[in-house]
């Protein structure tokens, strides 16, 4: 397993998904969304996986500041989506392929 986890400091999801995967000693990167953000092809990964609506986090102050509930091109709402990094739902747990958003640890102990 190479477990990646994309997140927030202040994020209580994210706290939790790192002590999540250290309770069973499964080794994982951690990765600082706000100061590293994420690379157009880890966004596409995680976009084919889950989608890019469940990645997209509405409740953040920057998501009407950014006009982004009357914006309809995904493709636009992508680009803010990677420059704005604050604008993704967090945590973002990868596994090669798999990813989820949020706090899923049913989903985690399906992967090998």
């Amino acid at each position: 397993m190479n477990i990646q986890i994309f997140g927030k400091k202040k994020c209580f999801d994210t706290q939790k998904a790192e002590r999540y995967f250290k309770e069973r000693r499964q080794k994982y990167q951690a990765v600082d969304i706000v100061k590293f953000g994420m690379s157009k092809g880890e966004f596409e990964s995680v976009k084919r996986a889950v989608g890019l609506a469940a990645m997209l986090d509405k409740s953040s102050p920057l998501y009407l500041e950014k006009n982004l509930d009357k914006i309809r091109g995904e493709a636009i709402i992508q680009e803010i989506m990677l420059d704005n990094p604050k604008l993704i739902k967090t945590p973002i747990v990868r596994n090669g392929k798999q990813a989820t958003v949020g706090f899923e640890p049913d989903i985690w102990k399906t992967w090998d």
